[in-house]
């Protein structure tokens, strides 16, 4: 079977359309359907099939899809290995990053690797409504997202995933809110509070959520927001309270107090996530210590 063929049998899994596939290969939708169809009579069995005005796969055309990846792994895996033998970490690395992310570790990642010869790291941000981060990866070779942890998705598409740091995520007041007083709150402490919320079902709104179980009451969410700025200066004009990452909530300076919530977990895991072929490049490997070495001294800057 051709590579390339095979490679867009497994472009088709991962983005869901022909006509998607033929936009990130610069195909038009009917060679990269010919493209298929030839692919089809080489395997010889049906890999796809008409749902709607679309193709989908077949389960062969799944199973196939999957030996693709395998394919594309260990030939990514030949040529980084013939790459650490004649020459240093090279080319180009895309990597995206979720704003409060980009915050914390851009600024001195991108001084690490400013002056490794003969690469060149592109760095993009994410739009922060995005249902899944996992979506980036077929068009970046590194994106770093916020989850709890390993997202179910992240394995169902063999994701290689690298943790980087986990950050506490606070309570935040505003300044001279009685609970101010306290060094640490429980969730028994914040419950009858209003709250500045985020969108349903998001990390941060999990929290709420697990404050509500445990303490037994439906708590009160006045206004919900995705973007943190917006809440810090709500929060500040004292309409209520939130939940806040640490390391990039602009607490006194704004007007706002933040206290660690003790009783119930409340932290983000902030992870690298790529393709497996791409993981196995030298570079993207290279990229990826170097944000691990950002995350840990940020960290250690800002340990207590």
């Amino acid at each position: 079977m051709d590579v390339r063929r095979l490679g867009l049998l497994r472009e088709l899994a991962e983005r869901g359309s022909v006509t998607a596939v033929a936009n990130a290969m610069h195909l038009t939708p009917s060679a990269v359907s010919q493209q298929l169809k030839t692919l089809e009579r080489e395997a010889g069995v049906a890999l796809t099939e008409r749902a709607g005005r679309g193709l989908v796969l077949t389960t062969a055309g799944h199973a196939l899809a999957q030996t693709a990846q395998d394919v594309a792994v260990a030939l990514q895996r030949a040529e980084a290995s013939w790459a650490e033998f004649v020459e240093q970490p090279r080319g180009e690395v895309s990597v995206t990053f979720f704003p409060t992310g980009g915050e914390m570790l851009l600024p001195g990642f991108l001084t690490r690797v400013a002056d490794v010869q003969g690469l060149k790291v592109v760095c993009t941000d994410q739009d922060p409504l995005l249902p899944d981060f996992a979506d980036l990866t077929a068009d970046h070779d590194i994106a770093v997202a916020d989850a709890p942890g390993i997202l179910a998705g992240w394995r169902e598409r063999h994701l290689v995933t690298v943790e980087l740091m986990r950050e506490p995520l606070d309570i935040v007041l505003p300044e001279g809110h009685p609970l101010a007083a306290k060094s640490e709150l429980t969730p028994a402490d914040v419950a009858d509070e209003n709250w500045i919320g985020t969108t349903e079902g998001y990390p941060f709104d999990r929290i709420l959520q697990r404050i509500g179980v445990l303490t037994g009451h439906e708590l009160h969410i006045v206004q919900r927001f995705i973007d943190n700025s917006i809440v810090e200066v709500l929060v500040a004009a004292g309409h209520g309270i939130a939940i806040l990452p640490r390391f990039t909530t602009r607490d006194r300076e704004n007007g706002l107090v933040t206290r660690p919530l003790v009783g119930v977990r409340s932290e983000r895991g902030i992870w690298a996530i790529m393709r497996p072929d791409r993981a196995v490049r030298p570079s993207v490997r290279l990229v990826v210590d170097e944000l691990r070495a950002e995350a840990a001294a940020f960290l250690s800057a800002h340990a207590g």
